[in-house]
């Protein structure tokens, strides 16, 4: 029996989800979502950039690229980022933390801002833990090239509908998952969350504006970090 095709979209899915400001384009994504996977090759098929700005530790880029370098119609690993590095020819970097303009915004957080103790604590916790996954994808990156084995760091996320659904079931589910994403941010979440992303959300911003000098620019973030990103750099 052959398999069922995959839906074509003939627009990008959800262009709700997508931001346009002088020479950036940023692409709001749920991570391994069908729906998104399929709006960020869209999107970065079709907009022209000079830079592929993606929401990863710049060490786990090497993985990426190795994902992307699957010879299948939609990678099997990686979701939305190796899908856009599939789609793009241009030159890729990580735009979240760890990285050392990361590690200098968290100084300048904890000198400027005095959260307490227990703040402080959570948010090194959450940099340790950060941390140790980028050198994972570092090390999986590595194995990856000088080897045929390819290795899921983390587990990919799954949802109730798939690339071979319709475009529409796809659509609707997505927005879904954000609505729900949202409901239980809002009363489950942690304490330092807030701080944690605009140190992050800086950071980012600062990335990016640096590589828009070299031309235009593709971002592909995590939808909650839209709103957040696009009121940085939209002067």
């Amino acid at each position: 029996m052959s398999a069922t095709p995959t839906p074509t979209w003939t627009e990008p899915p959800n262009p709700e989800y997508v931001r346009s400001l002088p020479d950036l384009t940023l692409v709001g994504v749920v991570h391994d979502h069908p729906a998104s996977v399929a709006r960020v090759r869209s999107t970065t098929e079709r907009t022209e950039h000079a830079t592929l700005a993606l929401e990863l530790p710049p060490l786990a880029i090497g993985l990426f690229e190795e994902y992307a370098a699957d010879s299948r119609s939609i990678p099997a690993f990686g979701g939305e980022m190796s899908a856009a590095i599939r789609a793009s020819d241009a030159t890729v970097i990580g735009i979240d933390g760890p990285s050392q303009r990361f590690y200098r915004a968290l100084v300048r957080h904890a000198a400027c801002d005095r959260p307490s103790r227990g703040e402080l604590s959570r948010l090194l916790s959450a940099t340790a833990r950060a941390t140790r996954h980028a050198v994972r994808c570092r090390i999986a990156g590595s194995l990856a090239r000088r080897s045929a084995i390819r290795v899921e760091v983390g587990s990919p996320r799954t949802y109730d509908c798939s690339p071979h659904d319709p475009p529409a079931v796809q659509a609707e589910d997505e927005r879904a998952q954000v609505s729900q994403a949202r409901a239980v941010l809002q009363a489950f979440s942690p304490p330092n969350l807030d701080r944690r992303n605009a140190v992050r959300e800086d950071c980012m911003a600062r990335t990016i504006a640096d590589a828009r000098e070299a031309g235009p620019v593709v971002a592909v973030v995590g939808i909650d970090h839209l709103d957040g990103l696009e009121s940085r750099l939209e002067n």
